[in-house]
């Protein structure tokens, strides 16, 4: 089953096009990267699809329903971390997951459900009780992909899930999101600059430059099609840097 599909998206932010008529499919239970760097229209395509910027032109579905007319039923399926998501610093870890179960349960049962879940995807121990201000970079985005994933979307986006974060934490989120493809048949799609780290993250993926995307497949296809080491390498080439 598709997950998502895109068509000819694009946007414009009044003279600037940040989207140039975009397309690719991702399939049911699939982690999709979208690769490229800073101001290529990563965070932009997160955004249409999460329902929250409109776009200028072209259309994009999540498992059928259109984000633009669908709305409200594309927000049913889904969950969005964004790359610079923040919990409330005053609350504890705990009541922080307990504060966003209760906005998305629909029973006190479902509360317990999810809470119990989320502690468990956070993995941080006794420190879940401790005040979020008091957490580092690597704790909070944890913490917040908890949030993410404890509702059990059918589809996750993820912008920069592990940006700046230090190699054991960077380690655990991706180790979380191949756990919840693979035992839940969660669906994601997966935004980062890190084109080594998507590497091994990634089932497929998009690489993206200037609002265009310019190849799309499996990282080995894409290696292998450009005689490159890496997908950083394949990106340099794709867009014709020399080497």
């Amino acid at each position: 089953m598709t997950a998502i599909k895109v068509e000819n998206l694009e946007k414009d932010y009044g003279k600037v096009k940040a989207l140039k008529g975009i397309s690719f499919e991702v399939k049911e239970g699939e982690i999709f990267g979208l690769i490229g760097p800073n101001g290529a229209g990563k965070s932009t395509t997160l955004k249409i699809l999460a329902t929250l910027l409109m776009p200028t032109g072209g259309r994009a579905e999540v498992y059928g329903h259109n984000v633009v007319s669908e709305a409200d039923e594309v927000r049913k399926l889904i969950s969005y971390l964004p790359e610079e998501a923040g919990a409330y610093k005053n609350l504890t870890g705990y009541e922080y997951l307990q504060f966003m179960a209760k906005l998305y349960a629909k029973t006190g049962k479902s509360v317990e459900e999810m809470l119990k879940l989320g502690v468990e995807i956070a993995g941080l121990g006794e420190r879940i009780h401790d005040k979020v201000a008091t957490y580092s970079k690597g704790m909070t985005r944890k913490l917040l992909l908890a949030r993410a994933l404890m509702v059990m979307p059918k589809l996750a986006i993820l912008d920069e899930p592990a940006s700046g974060l230090d190699i054991i934490n960077a380690y655990a989120i991706r180790q979380t999101i191949k756990r919840f493809a693979r035992e839940e048949g969660v669906t994601f799609l997966v935004s980062s600059h890190n084109m080594l780290e998507v590497e091994f993250l990634c089932d497929r993926v998009a690489l993206i430059n200037k609002g265009i995307i310019v190849e799309v497949g499996t990282p080995k296809e894409l290696k292998e099609k450009y005689n490159a080491e890496n997908l950083e390498e394949v990106f340099m080439k794709a867009v014709g840097v020399r080497l």
